[in-house]
């Protein structure tokens, strides 16, 4: 009998690329006997284009994956994709065009004698595993919204927090900045003053790690990692197992929000070769494994990964949180935030999230330069490609008048005039 192989895990490139695209073709792929003799297909002359065999059922193993499966003991298979819907690739749920799927995993049987499976069998096991995948898919996106969910509306509490409150709210009520993401521990380090919650480092930590991010990421507006020590921070070592992982935003030009997870320390039980991050496949040669002896590795100083929503969702807050943390006692800059939000009319989390992502998009990422100013005429906003092309940095902007500072005088009466027909 064939070893078991619950629990094992195979590194990404026993499954080449190549492979991974035949599998979306043709969903069953049944190999009777991998010692087997090939018999050579000999393509008439006239045909232009090489004869394709990808979905046939006869079509004989590559060479490689043969000695793979005598390697392992193996003489048949039987292996079936598992698709799923591939939502990285942004399409519309307004689209009446069927959403793009991608592989998901694949459900292997081997057999030590060549073994042939009836199409009647195999086509049963092809529906059983749409089936499968339809209820993954569902499952996936059900986790997928119940989190999302739950970042809208912990949103919606924190910039409630900052209209009703002082900012420092969103470290000393509830819910707090915690709530936004899965964490272990989250810091306000502001105004060289702390606001520690849960598992962190501790004060002289934290102000090291903000020292660090102004020096080796002066340019950048935060930084996140699974691992402090694989990101290069010197202290790592001494934050020990409780802090590995790091999400920092930057809300002024010297202070930090943070967000800390610890450790997470699993063990990997790998069938025969370590799956290592370097490896990629090679078009143009492969090689079967000679080992399958399993062994344990131990994964250790290295958090949970943070995912995309979460990031999307810190950066909505960092942004609003820019303008806020400007002038904390200022009651002016208070009372234009409150009256800039009413107007926006915000009835529920999904015009919030649209006006957040909105504002990221446009301020971050732009590739346009655009700069925003307030009632006065004075500076609240300044993307990084304005500052690119005036050589001013948001720092140096911000808050300044754009008529009175900025323009050079023999235009002056005119941009006032463009200003103010603008503010109507």
């Amino acid at each position: 009998d064939l070893e078991p192989y619950l629990g094992l895990h195979y590194p990404a490139t026993d499954i080449p690329q190549a492979s991974r695209f035949l599998f979306m073709k043709n969903r069953v792929r049944m190999i009777c006997d991998c010692r087997a003799i090939p018999v050579k297909v000999i393509q008439d002359r006239e045909l232009r284009q090489p004869l394709s065999l990808a979905g046939s059922t006869l079509r004989a193993p590559h060479g490689c994956h043969s000695q793979y499966m005598a390697n392992m003991g193996s003489a048949a298979s039987l292996v079936m994709a598992v698709l799923v819907n591939d939502n990285e690739e942004g399409s519309s749920s307004r689209s009446h065009k069927p959403k793009p799927r991608k592989l998901w995993g694949l459900v292997v049987c081997h057999h030590t004698n060549p073994r042939a499976v009836a199409f009647s069998l195999r086509s049963a096991c092809e529906f059983l595993m749409q089936v499968f995948g339809l209820q993954l898919n569902m499952e996936v996106e059900l986790a997928a919204q119940m989190r999302e969910k739950h970042i809208l509306r912990t949103q919606t509490l924190l910039c409630d927090m900052l209209l009703r409150d002082a900012p420092i709210g969103i470290v000393s009520e509830s819910p707090n900045i915690m709530d936004l993401v899965k964490c272990d521990g989250a810091a306000l380090y502001y105004g060289k003053k702390f606001w520690l919650l849960g598992t962190t480092p501790t004060e002289p930590q934290i102000r090291d790690l903000a020292e660090w991010l102004l020096d080796v990421h002066r340019d950048s507006t935060g930084l996140s990692t699974d691992s402090l020590a694989d990101a290069g921070y010197p202290g790592a070592a001494a934050l020990g197992d409780a802090v590995c992982g790091m999400a920092a935003a930057k809300i002024t030009s010297r202070d930090f929000l943070f967000w800390f997870r610890s450790h997470t320390a699993k063990e990997i039980k790998w069938g025969g070769a370590k799956h290592d991050p370097e490896d990629r496949d090679d078009g143009r040669k492969m090689h079967p494994r000679s080992s399958f002896k399993a062994f344990l590795e131990v994964v250790k100083r290295r958090s949970l990964p943070w995912e995309d929503v979460e990031m999307d969702a810190i950066h909505s807050l960092q942004l609003i949180l820019r303008g806020s943390f400007q002038d904390i006692d200022d009651s002016d800059t208070k009372t234009m935030i409150h009256a800039r939000l009413n107007d926006l009319k915000l009835q529920g989390m999904d015009e919030l999230s649209t006006v957040a992502n909105e504002m990221v998009r446009l301020i971050e990422t732009a590739t346009a330069p655009i700069f925003a100013v307030d009632a006065g005429g004075f500076i609240n906003g300044w993307n990084a490609k304005i500052a690119e092309l005036t050589g001013l940095s948001v720092e140096e902007a911000m808050n300044r008048s754009l008529v009175g500072d900025l323009v050079v005088e023999d235009s002056a009466e005119i941009v006032e005039r463009l200003l103010c027909l603008a503010l109507q």
